[in-house]
């Protein structure tokens, strides 16, 4: 797979010179200049990067949640799911790809990681518990309050295969959260944006002082970020 350097970086360039002459603009602007800026030989992910007034370093200002996102991500979400007995039956109906406990504790243990979401029953995190050195730094760790650990098991993995994605903040105040592809209409992607820049808004911690929603980018996986006016944002969002 060849990949042209002088190419690519020309291709870049021009996006970039596209997106310095649109400036901040409104949310639709920026999801039109982002699609018709990708021209990548793959199906490139539009991700959003909001800058929020949280410092994550003190517990009450950990900004995490999970929104479900009208159209989906465009990508196939793997899910794993611990737990015994008869919810494995429960998991396997809804779609889960790997379902077991003390196997999968052991598989992962060796480095196998083959899984974007990890769901428990309550009964098993004990278990569960071991691999929070492996899978905490990765995002992957299940936890009550994105909804991972639950007896709900059939719901909880229709949910994650249907389009809910999980967000938290980066030590820097950062949320990065991939909302879609480009191949989706323009008006997929703004719901999707929608949505989850309005679940972000709603996470807001009580300790968080002044402006919330300090910056927010949109941008492709081989493109420059496409910066959002805030002003246009008050109609949609409620900060």
């Amino acid at each position: 797979m060849g990949w042209d350097m002088g190419r690519d970086g020309k291709r870049y360039e021009a996006a970039a010179a596209a997106v310095k002459q649109a400036g901040p603009c409104d949310l639709a602007t920026a999801i039109d200049v982002v699609k018709s800026n990708a021209k990548a030989k793959f199906d490139e992910t539009v991700e959003i990067a909001a800058r929020l007034g949280v410092d994550p370093k003190h517990a009450d200002q950990m900004v995490r949640g999970t929104v479900v996102l009208p159209h989906g991500t465009g990508k196939g979400v793997r899910v794993l799911v611990f737990t015994k007995g008869e919810k494995e039956r429960e998991a396997r109906e809804a779609g889960a790809d790997h379902i077991g406990c003390e196997d999968l504790i052991e598989k992962i243990q060796q480095g196998w990681l083959d899984f974007e979401r990890a769901i428990a029953t309550p009964d098993v995190m004990g278990l569960v518990g071991r691999l929070g050195k492996i899978l905490g730094p990765r995002g992957l760790m299940p936890n009550p309050k994105t909804g991972t650990v639950t007896f709900d098991l059939g719901r909880a993995v229709r949910e994650f295969k249907g389009g809910k994605i999980e967000y938290r903040v980066e030590k820097a105040g950062i949320v990065h959260v991939p909302f879609g592809k480009v191949s989706f209409t323009q008006t997929q992607l703004y719901d999707n944006a929608v949505a989850l820049l309005e679940a972000l808004v709603r996470a807001k911690p009580a300790s968080s002082k002044g402006r919330y929603l300090k910056g927010v980018a949109i941008s492709s996986t081989m493109g420059p970020g496409v910066q959002i006016d805030l002003n246009t944002l008050s109609g949609l969002v409620k900060d």
